[in-house]
């Protein structure tokens, strides 16, 4: 059973593993005059020994490592990728489905398109510390991302207070509603 409200709000599959699934942004059926541009993209959810591994800009503000997903690699394949260029760790194992984020907005490249991201979080754990150096890409490199491993009350503190702060926060609102929907999950 599947129940799904566009918005804020967020469903709940009761009989599959992924724990939550929301819309952010404008509702599909706003959209059906615009011109769509489409991104999937996948995060890691890595929570070991009390605490989860973010990604932490110079800005302050946390993301969830993960990224796009190129033309014929699986959504497991993307995650444990990107978690190896982000976070530098490369023994991610991509474990069962947590949720899924649709977000939708104006594309900031494209006047008259809509840009929409269904982004997948999978729990993930690392088998092992080993590690090689960042592949950050250059908008990661200017906002000087690094692996942090924090709380979750560290985590979305530190993105409230940056969530009106800057124009470009749709990956602040995005995560701050999964780091939410996870601590529900772990109180």
């Amino acid at each position: 059973m599947k129940t799904s409200r566009e918005g804020n709000q967020h469903s709940r599959r009761v009989e599959e593993t992924t724990l939550f699934e929301t819309v952010l942004g404008k509702p599909k059926s706003l959209v059906t005059e615009y011109k769509m541009r489409y991104r999937t993209a996948v995060k890691a959810v890595i929570i070991q020994n009390g605490k989860i591994l973010l990604m932490h800009s110079n800005r302050g503000d946390y993301k969830f490592p993960g990224g796009g997903v190129e033309e014929n690699e699986s959504l497991s394949s993307a995650l444990k990728r990107e978690v190896a260029e982000e976070t530098g760790y490369i023994h991610c194992q991509v474990k069962e489905p947590v949720g899924i984020v649709i977000q939708r907005h104006p594309d900031l490249y494209d006047e008259g398109t809509i840009f929409e991201m269904t982004s997948h979080y999978f729990h993930c754990e690392l088998s092992d510390w080993d590690k090689i150096p960042q592949q950050l890409e250059e908008y990661e490199s200017e906002l000087e991302m690094t692996p942090r491993w924090i709380t979750l009350d560290e985590a979305i503190d530190g993105n409230e207070r940056l969530m009106d702060k800057y124009e470009n926060n749709r990956w602040i609102k995005r995560e701050n509603y999964v780091l939410e929907e996870l601590k529900k999950l772990y109180e």
